[in-house]
């Protein structure tokens, strides 16, 4: 009996083993992000460089058509909810692509989830590492207001960095989806590669799955904070720290930044309550919060008149539509 039972084991390893290849990708092995990449082709967000052959290209240069995809695809963006007056096509939105390419339907998507992708790009163009980063935070707060540490990681090279992407840099620093090298460097005019691509990807998606989104408060409860106050520090010749701060009932309130509009040379900030988590008790002292963005010098920060409507935290915008946001905090 032995014999046959062997014969059955090998034949069983030989199984596992083609199972495993068959998943892979041939030219991802020794590719610090192989293991992610491969899950990733596992759950059907990547495909291959090449529709003839079993390669990822994982040190190739990341397209926007891509880039885009994998994004749309990784984080399950989709038109529910969105009505059209009409059937939309990709060229509505970006008039240098193809209605009927293989990519079109993921841009429209993408288009419709608010990720501002200028509108003049071509599907071949390739993406920066600021661009990628930029419109994966985009589509991460698009499943819900998260929680992030009040942080400013400084980068060695971030007068190289788009001032609108600077928010969600900071983001995916904070939540180290990415990470600066050595020399605390970003290099944001960088082409992505496909596989750090894939990597920031896979990172991203752990984080929904891993973290819950902050619950709306009750629409009916009034604004609860006092005494809003505006600071502003130079962080850079081109950017400024703005500080918003209040005065809260006790440490289980919080405030964010529901929306900035942008005019004239004014950058108009306003600001929603976050309210305490009814499962828990706090001290019953009076507390100072804040909440941070990061806004162009070129704009002069001001409250808006409306900062402390109705207090419902419910926001058209919400905390997810601003760029340039360091996130929000309760208190200190």
């Amino acid at each position: 009996m032995r014999k046959p039972l062997a014969a059955v084991s090998v034949i069983l390893l030989l199984f596992v083993a083609l199972a495993q290849s068959a998943w892979a990708f041939s030219d991802t092995k020794g590719h610090p992000n192989e293991s992610k990449i491969n899950e990733l082709q596992k759950l059907g967000i990547l495909s291959g460089s090449n529709a003839k052959t079993d390669t990822f290209d994982p040190n190739g240069k990341l397209t926007y058509a891509a880039g885009i995809s994998m994004i749309v695809n990784g984080l399950g963006l989709n038109l529910d909810g969105i009505n059209f007056f009409k059937e939309p096509k990709v060229t509505d939105s970006f008039p240098n692509m193809k209605d009927d390419a293989w990519y079109a339907n993921t841009f429209i998507i993408a288009a419709a989830n608010g990720l501002d992708i200028p509108r003049e790009t071509k599907a071949n163009n390739e993406m920066t590492r600021e661009q990628f980063g930029h419109h994966l935070m985009q589509a991460l707060l698009k499943k819900g207001d998260y929680a992030f540490i009040d942080l400013y990681v400084m980068l060695n090279d971030e007068a190289d960095v788009n001032p609108d992407y600077m928010g969600s840099i900071q983001k995916l620093l904070i939540t180290k989806i990415a990470n600066l090298d050595a020399k605390q460097n970003f290099y944001p005019k960088t082409i992505i590669t496909r596989g750090d691509a894939a990597g920031w990807l896979y990172d991203t998606i752990q984080f929904v799955n891993t973290n819950a989104p902050i619950e709306p408060p009750d629409a009916e409860q009034p604004f609860p904070l006092t005494d809003l106050k505006l600071t502003t520090e130079a962080i850079s010749p081109d950017v400024n720290k703005v500080t918003l701060s209040a005065q809260a009932p006790h440490p289980g309130y919080g405030v964010r930044i529901s929306s900035i509009e942008f005019a004239g040379d004014q950058a108009v900030i306003h600001v929603e309550a976050i309210y305490p988590d009814k499962d828990k008790q706090y001290p019953q002292v009076i507390t100072e919060v804040k909440a941070v963005t990061y806004v162009s010098s070129a704009f002069k920060p001001v409250i808006g008149e409306n900062a402390m409507d109705a207090g419902s935290g419910s926001s058209a915008g919400g905390s997810t539509g601003i760029i340039g946001s360091d996130g929000d905090t309760q208190s200190d």
